[in-house]
């Protein structure tokens, strides 16, 4: 690695940023491997945990835009990894639901990220990668408007 001026590299921000590129690489390596995307997961989770939903449920759940919902569901129903119905409590909204496919992608998916999250983290003991993640977490939670 080239040498980054001491001024960057004492910045957690920096660092975080840093790593969070590189994070984002592996990931979308991994999922692409995988034939997946991103949203993919974050949706199929979703489903899994949480149950059907609608898709403007789902995007606020994921964090996704509406439009980017769309297009991520219209990629699950074509592979068959969820099914989306009209909603019969509300005649305008569809209403999304995890197939026994999606869930099979779901767990490729989790293989695919704990790999990642051990290609990230290798330097750092179990304990220490519990206690960044601890962390990080206090930040995210203190720093998240939702």
């Amino acid at each position: 690695m080239d040498e980054i001026p001491e001024r960057l590299a004492v910045k957690p921000s920096w660092l975080i940023t840093q790593l969070a590129m590189h994070a984002r690489r592996l990931v979308f390596d991994g999922f692409t491997a995988a034939g997946a995307r991103g949203y993919h997961y974050r949706i199929l989770a979703a489903l899994q945990e949480f149950g059907p939903a609608s898709q403007a449920q789902l995007g606020r759940w994921c964090r996704i835009d509406r439009s980017d919902v769309v297009a991520a569901v219209n990629e699950l129903v074509e592979h068959g990894f969820v099914d989306r119905s009209p909603d019969p409590e509300h005649g305008r909204r569809n209403r999304v639901t995890l197939t026994s496919s999606g869930l099979e992608q779901l767990r490729r998916m989790d293989a695919v990220l704990d790999q990642v999250q051990d290609d990230l983290l290798e330097p750092l003991s179990a304990d220490d990668r519990q206690a960044l993640t601890r962390l990080l977490s206090r930040v995210l939670a203190h720093h998240d408007p939702a």
